[in-house]
């Protein structure tokens, strides 16, 4: 069934018969009405129905499935946990487990994030402690099991979190080898921005008879975004990201390599702006720590790979900046996420060298975005208030007819 999201509001989680303990901690927290995805998909897996959730970023799928598992475990044996989430990356496998840490306390139960990055020893002994829930990234999961330290034996229901960025990260091998190793009986949900392709082999392989829930927003996420995109000389681009810092509380930019994740986050250091960089060769306690900052305020500028962003689940980021721009347009919506979440408005820069405007162009008119690229230096008046200033209609790149064209295409 696919919902449209509208301003009628959505029942309480009381409402939808959640458990008291759970309702109390949600609203100790002010959370008491259910997101759409939420409101649609909990019925169907308090029921015990295997369950596919297509909802955008940021639309709340983490209490989606999150709630129904934490109802169904119960105190686990060592080794032995009741209840798998699957997630791409380790950023979103912690941030998964704070997310639920609150609701599984008030319940007398514990959850353990599994990843690779991180000392192996804490993961084993919170196994051998009797975790009822695993939150894990494939890899680790596998070594783990193939070590005996973790039986996946009673496990009985699973979810698989942002399983389209699992498919593009290359972890449907590892996937597939996990699911294959699971009880047959057990309940199953699958979330995840698209359903396609690999994903959809998932669900015919792994799910029995899925309830399917998918909410379609009336307005699609690059609309309740405002875009600007800046022609800019490439020895002047760090000096623009700091102006736009210094007129936002969190921005989140972009860069095609690990190297240039370093050097624009030290150049951004140099401008007096707090910056840290975030990719996958960095130490999980400093990747850990610059979320944290970057969550917290201290830190005004996270620079992140794609790779590195794609667990990235952070609340309020005020503009994205696409230093550099992405391969195609599936990249700049999934960047471009990042913002505007949970139906709030959002910015998003792209920063486009004289050599670049083509391919921008182009990933322009893929993704439906009509809008001029226009020339800025770091001195621009302009750059302190991007999000209100509009560019000038008349230098948009294409007419409407041809774009008109592109929609009954797609991508």
């Amino acid at each position: 069934m696919t919902d449209t999201v509208s301003e009628t509001p959505t029942p309480t989680f009381a409402e939808l018969n959640i458990d008291p303990e759970v309702v109390k901690v949600l609203e100790r927290d002010g959370i008491t009405h259910a997101f759409p995805i939420q409101a649609m998909t909990l019925p169907d897996a308090l029921s015990g129905r295997d369950i596919t959730g297509k909802a955008k970023t940021g639309s709340g799928k983490t209490l989606a499935f999150g709630i129904p598992m934490l109802t169904k475990v119960g105190p686990a044996q060592p080794k032995r946990p009741q209840g798998l989430i699957l997630v791409p990356t380790r950023e979103l496998a912690s941030q998964v487990t704070s997310a639920l840490e609150p609701l599984l306390e008030a319940k007398g139960l514990t959850a353990v994030a599994v990843y690779g990055g991180a000392p192996m020893g804490p993961q084993v002994d919170a196994l051998n402690e009797g975790a009822s829930i695993a939150i894990a990234t494939p890899g680790r999961l596998i070594d783990l099991m193939e070590r005996k330290a973790l039986n996946p034996d009673a496990i009985t229901i699973v979810a698989i979190d942002e399983a389209d960025q699992m498919a593009d990260m290359g972890f449907m091998p590892q996937v597939r080898t996990i699911m294959s190793k699971l009880p047959e009986k057990r309940q199953t949900f699958l979330f995840s921005a698209t359903l396609d392709h690999q994903v959809a082999e998932l669900i015919h392989r792994y799910m029995h008879d899925p309830a399917e829930h998918a909410v379609e927003y009336e307005t699609e996420t690059v609309d309740t975004m405002e875009h600007r995109f800046l022609k800019v000389h490439y020895m002047d681009k760090a000096k623009i990201v700091a102006e736009i810092s210094r007129h936002n509380k969190r921005v989140l930019a972009f860069c095609r390599t690990k190297a240039g994740v370093d050097r624009l986050a030290k150049e951004l250091r140099e401008l007096d702006v707090a910056a840290a960089p975030i990719h996958g060769d960095l130490p999980q306690n400093k990747r850990e720590r610059a979320l944290s900052r970057f969550s917290d305020g201290d830190v005004a500028v996270l620079v992140a790979t794609n790779v590195a962003a794609r667990g990235l689940h952070v609340d309020d980021v005020d503009v994205v900046i696409h230093y550099d721009p992405p391969d195609d347009p599936k990249t700049y919506l999934h960047r471009s996420g990042r913002t505007a979440r949970a139906g709030e408005s959002g910015l998003v820069v792209t920063l486009v060298e004289w050599d670049q405007v083509n391919e921008v162009l182009s990933i322009q008119r893929r993704a439906q975005l009509n809008v001029p690229i226009i020339k800025m230096f770091s001195n621009d008046d302009r750059l302190s208030h991007l999000a209100d200033w509009e560019p000038p209609e008349e230098k948009a790149p294409f007419k409407e007819k041809a774009l008109k064209r592109r929609r009954r295409g797609g991508f």
